[in-house]
């Protein structure tokens, strides 16, 4: 994980949230991605980390190749995901702000 996201990633560790799943995700333009069993909410956490403008919001609305919701530092092609808020199996998830 690169040194902009790594803060955040520590945190979720800390706060005890399951990680899913760690690797490339999808694309050439990634190199490592960290999804975890809950929901970000990337806008708070982003002020609360202090993360530079390259860090960017990302969000996937497709239900086929999976609906996720969270931040790519677009310098260093890592990611920190957690589940989509409008996606069903996420009523009861954990939400981090």
């Amino acid at each position: 994980m690169c040194e902009h996201l790594k803060p955040l990633e520590n945190y979720l560790v800390d706060l005890g949230i399951t990680e899913t799943f760690r690797g490339k995700a999808w694309s050439k333009d990634c190199r490592e991605w960290v999804y975890f069993a809950c929901i970000l909410k990337p806008e708070c956490l982003k002020s609360k980390f202090k993360l530079p403008f390259f860090v960017v919001i990302h969000e996937n609305l497709d239900n086929k190749s999976g609906m996720e919701r969270g931040l790519v530092c677009t310098e260093c092609k890592d990611a920190i995901m957690g589940l989509h808020p409008d996606f069903p199996s996420t009523i009861k998830a954990v939400v981090i702000e």
